[in-house]
């Protein structure tokens, strides 16, 4: 009975010492990226029924520029809603940040949607980490077809305007499939 207690008490100091010094974010997030590494979580690109998107509502980017999002109608869209303090959300961060790098394509463009409190806390972690992805906050209230009960969400709106694939919670999207899923839809003609 000693034993387990002891036992219990390092594992509950281990556990209080991550969380009180913020530590525990970047630990969850390590342990989750090794899940995503094994393939068993990738991203679905099979929809039912597409939703109609909702281009109305403006961005604000890191550097405190506004843009609206129905700027970027008429391409294909990537839009991972995600938080710093969001564990799944760092770990699937490093695989969009190679898919990024890996499209070339001027008709799919990424948004990372950062739903922290202020600005400053998703452009410190940006810097830190050296992604090159574009990021923006909400500048107005985000429509209801892009609200979820959990972050990362990620929505890859077409062409024409419609939610063609809507993932819940983390995925790897660095995948030959996922790749292949993006440039398919920026080749279709917009009707």
């Amino acid at each position: 009975m000693k034993k387990q207690l002891r036992e219990w008490g390092i594992f509950l100091a281990l556990g209080l010492f991550l969380y009180f010094t913020g530590l525990y974010t970047d630990v969850a997030a390590l342990a989750q990226r090794a899940i995503l590494s094994t393939g068993l979580i990738t991203a679905d690109t099979k929809l039912e029924n597409p939703e109609k998107a909702d281009f109305n509502f403006t961005l604000q980017a890191l550097d405190g520029q506004t843009v609206k999002f129905e700027d970027f109608k008429g391409k294909v869209i990537f839009l991972n809603v995600w938080a710093t303090w969001c564990a799944p959300c760092i770990a699937e961060m490093p695989g969009i940040q190679d898919l990024y790098n890996k499209i070339d394509n001027k008709d799919i463009v990424f948004v990372m949607l950062s739903m922290d409190d202020s600005i400053e806390k998703p452009k410190r972690f940006i810097a830190k980490k050296e992604y090159t992805f574009p990021v923006y906050l909400p500048a107005s209230r985000v429509p209801d077809v892009f609200r979820s009960p959990s972050i990362p969400t990620t929505y890859v709106i077409s062409k024409d305007g419609k939610i063609v694939a809507k993932k819940v919670g983390m995925a790897n999207y660095d995948t030959k499939s996922f790749r292949k899923f993006l440039n398919k839809q920026a080749s279709k003609v917009s009707k």
